[in-house]
């Protein structure tokens, strides 16, 4: 930097800021300012210095950078003469903290004019008294409109999440009511049986038999199989139902479900038969009951799984309790951002093909689960309710790539040129997530030094993200 020169009211007379002044305005403003001169590369002022000066843009390119996150946000970058930054409101009463808010640096060799902050906020005051009220009032209320709608645009975000979540904890929930309620009732009716034994209706040696034969039952229904379909089901229940009635069981239509569900056939009860005899009716009756018990405890403890897994996806989603930058596996965060769309996804068929040899990813996790927040629900937007969603993650050289593809109808070629811009969407409003691919790009591009782009076609698209997987230097 050279030490600063005055400058000549001619020179002042070329810039638009003092276009229309008189010469007394302009000899006042040339007295209290100074040129002064950097070599490229240079900082005229970094953010959060004291705000002393007004800086006024004569020869070369400035850029202007904000600082967000951890990050360096470019805001402009001009070489166009009598750009300004700085103490731009250093008159205004309603003025905040007199910190330059951004950081300025010299592109090119630059010639700045210097204009003191308290020298300029007394030269407005003087002379443009009326503009410095309204100024001030448009700046109040253009702040309090954007944190209005900044605020609301977070509550509608977190009200769709908060939907979300209440819709997939219903079912589990329903599902435990509605189980420990038949469980009530069929505990009842297992009183009412020990009470027949207790009363000593049935000998010792049958109780036994029957114990016996309600553990081995108890066994085979906890051995997993391969589920039945509908037509199977169907099928075995008839065959059952005509082998315990042609036993003498008349009432095989009530417990029938409950045996196939549980994996008996007919040999199981032609074991049965021959153990308990005439007895055999009562044996079939406590039996029901206790399929029907153990179906219903299984039932309760998988809602309940269901509840706590809803539970450590939405921590996984959230990544509470966690530090904000760290080595992050892509794949556990995908998976929570499907759980908390899973209502969503309707008849839709998710298929993943997963790298599981991926190497964590140095990432801000809670907001690369925005990223695929925003990417799964357009995806699922884009197939109305019906369609295949894949999730793919492979490696690229020094990148992990996460693709994101429906079988949808493609993006419209009027939004395809500008798909990443703010504001633009093809969903009706009131519909989507509430964060944009312009800001998915930010997370991805500014956040995370990668790259975010698709390809469309009438059969689908898909969304490819690329992450660095070395931290950044």
């Amino acid at each position: 930097m050279t030490t600063g020169t005055p400058i000549d009211v001619e020179e002042l007379r070329t810039l638009f800021l003092f276009e229309g002044m008189s010469s007394e305005q302009l000899d006042e403003v040339a007295a209290a300012c100074e040129v002064r001169a950097y070599p490229a590369g240079s900082t005229i002022y970094r953010a959060g210095e004291p705000s002393v000066a007004l800086w006024v843009l004569l020869d070369g390119t400035l850029r202007l950078v904000r600082h967000a996150d951890g990050e360096e946000v470019i805001v402009n970058e001009t070489d166009y003469r009598g750009a300004y930054a700085g103490a731009v409101r250093a008159f205004a009463t309603s003025a905040e903290a007199a910190a330059y808010p951004t950081s300025l640096h010299a592109v090119t060799d630059c010639r700045f004019l210097r204009f003191p902050a308290d020298a300029f906020a007394a030269f407005v005051r003087k002379w443009f008294p009326m503009a410095v009220h309204l100024f001030d009032g448009l700046y109040l209320g253009i702040r309090t409109t954007e944190a209005t709608v900044r605020q609301r645009e977070h509550l509608a975000q977190l009200g769709t999440l908060s939907a979300n979540l209440a819709h997939e904890l219903n079912n589990p929930a329903a599902a435990t009511v509605r189980a420990a309620g038949q469980l009530r009732d069929r505990v009842g009716h297992m009183r009412r049986k020990l009470g027949m034994i207790a009363s000593g209706t049935l000998d010792p040696a049958m109780i036994a038999r029957l114990i016996g034969i309600q553990e081995r039952a108890v066994e085979i229904a906890a051995k997993k199989r391969d589920p039945l379909s509908p037509l199977q089901e169907s099928d075995l229940e008839d065959e059952l139902i005509d082998h315990l009635e042609g036993l003498g069981f008349d009432h095989a239509v009530d417990v029938a479900p409950v045996f196939v569900a549980s994996g008996l056939d007919t040999t199981f009860f032609d074991d049965v038969a021959a153990e308990t005899g005439e007895n055999l009716p009562s044996a079939l009756a406590w039996l029901g009951y206790t399929l029907e018990t153990e179906a219903l405890m299984d039932e309760i403890e998988d809602a309940s799984n269901r509840i706590s897994t809803l539970v450590a996806s939405i921590k996984q989603y959230t990544h509470l309790d966690q530090a904000a930058h760290q080595e992050v596996d892509l794949h556990p965060g995908i998976d929570s951002t499907l759980v908390m769309l899973g209502h969503k996804l309707g008849e839709i068929e998710v298929k993943r093909d997963y790298d599981t040899s991926l190497p964590p990813v140095p990432a801000f996790a809670a907001e690369l689960n925005q990223v695929w927040t925003n990417l799964i629900d357009n995806a699922v937007d884009a197939m109305k309710g019906h369609g295949t969603l894949t999730l793919r993650t492979h490696r690229d050289g020094e990148y992990a790539v996460v693709d994101v593809t429906d079988t949808g109808h493609g993006v419209p070629d009027e939004v395809k040129g500008r798909l990443f811009e703010a504001f633009v969407t093809t969903k009706p409003m009131g519909e989507g997530s509430g964060l944009g691919l312009d800001n998915a790009k930010r997370i991805v591009e500014k956040r995370h030094r990668g790259t975010i782009d698709y390809t469309t076609s009438p059969s689908g698209t898909t969304f490819s993200v690329r992450l660095p997987l070395s931290p950044a230097t």
